[in-house]
């Protein structure tokens, strides 16, 4: 009766004992028990949904990647409205490497579904990885029409606008970010270069203070350093870039490198192994959103190169100024001078024209 009841209800006996049975065996860990049993209930009832569900997981655990998109493709066949199972397909063909077809896919979703927050981060990194940047932002903009007060979009579109060179843009997206999490210390860095970009000393001074923690720490005060050498505090900036270069062993070639540091590089103290292997950077310990932690480290890397040329232009610029000026000194030396010497002929040729 109890089973008569379940099926009249529109529950299936034996898909319910047998997914029950295929749970307690995952959790067993006997995954080809469960295996072989879910099997044989989607042959004998193709349109089981959990028992497609349950043998995706399977599939996936296992690391049968193709089985499980398969599993999953069956899965929006039988619920038309199952977007989880969509990006789930669109995700693990992005592990096979099959970008265009992750982003197709996710494309349609969006039309679909545009709310979906994982799809449009996922999409986001996706476009961000093949340098469609322009195509990013629309994403990420898109996206905070449904979460207006999400940290990573606003941090996401602070590193898309600095791989276009909108750096002001880029500010503001970061300064946005900042105001959200007070521990965005990444924001607070690139805040920081932007400001050393533009010039602007005394802010930039002020965000790479904030960002003196965790793994920016050596990179904070290496750009403190950088800023007191330009302000003329020579004894901070030694002081700074030493510490720099003890928390971080590889600054030492880069500082040598750096033009701004030639008068100061005799007082680097900091005694240094470089052949002993750098520690493993925070970012790179962090599971999640791998490809995202690449692209922020990218974009953290293209502000300090940005930054590096623009300090070099500016210097040559100087110099340029500076020998213009001592060659208009000397030109203007070697006109009096002439002068003079015209002056001192036309004396002569007139004390010899009274004489």
């Amino acid at each position: 009766m109890l089973i008569i009841g379940l099926e009249l209800k529109g529950w299936n006996f034996s898909e319910l004992v047998t997914s029950v049975m295929a749970r307690i065996l995952m959790l067993m860990g006997d995954s080809k028990g469960a295996k072989n049993l879910l099997i044989k209930l989607v042959t004998k009832y193709p349109e089981s949904y959990v028992g497609h569900k349950l043998l995706a997981k399977i599939y996936e655990k296992e690391g049968g990647m193709r089985k499980a998109i398969d599993e999953y493709v069956k899965l929006v066949d039988i619920r038309r409205d199952d977007f989880k199972s969509y990006f789930k397909i669109a995700d693990l063909l992005n592990d096979l490497g099959q970008k265009n077809e992750a982003i197709q896919m996710l494309e349609n979703l969006m039309k679909t579904k545009p709310d979906l927050y994982e799809c449009s981060m996922l999409l986001g990194e996706l476009l961000c990885e093949q340098e469609r940047f322009k195509e990013a932002e629309r994403v990420y903009q898109d996206a905070l029409k449904y979460r207006p007060a999400d940290f990573d979009l606003y941090y996401n579109l602070g590193i898309v606008y600095t791989m276009l060179s909108e750096f002001q843009m880029a500010k503001e997206m970061y300064e946005r970010a900042a105001e959200i999490n007070h521990r965005a210390y990444g924001a607070e860095y690139n805040l920081g270069q932007i400001a050393f970009i533009q010039g602007d000393l005394d802010v930039a001074e002020k965000y790479f203070k904030r960002s003196l923690y965790g793994d920016l720490e050596a990179k904070s005060y290496f750009q403190l350093a950088k800023i007191y050498v330009l302000k003329g505090e020579k004894d901070m900036a030694i002081t700074f870039l030493n510490k720099a270069i003890e928390l971080d062993p590889d600054l030492l070639p880069v500082a040598n490198q750096e033009n701004v540091f030639s008068e100061i590089k005799q007082h680097i103290t900091v005694s240094v192994k470089m052949e002993e292997e750098p520690l493993q950077e925070e970012d790179e310990k962090k599971p999640q959103n791998k490809y995202l932690l690449k692209l922020e480290k990218k974009a953290r890397e293209y502000l300090e190169s940005t930054n590096t040329l623009v300090r070099d232009m500016n210097d040559n610029y100087v110099k340029q100024k500076v020998e213009e000026k001592v060659d208009k000194i000397f030109e203007t030396k070697k006109r009096e001078e002439e002068k003079e010497k015209v002056k001192e002929q036309e004396e002569k040729q007139k004390e010899l024209g009274s004489d």
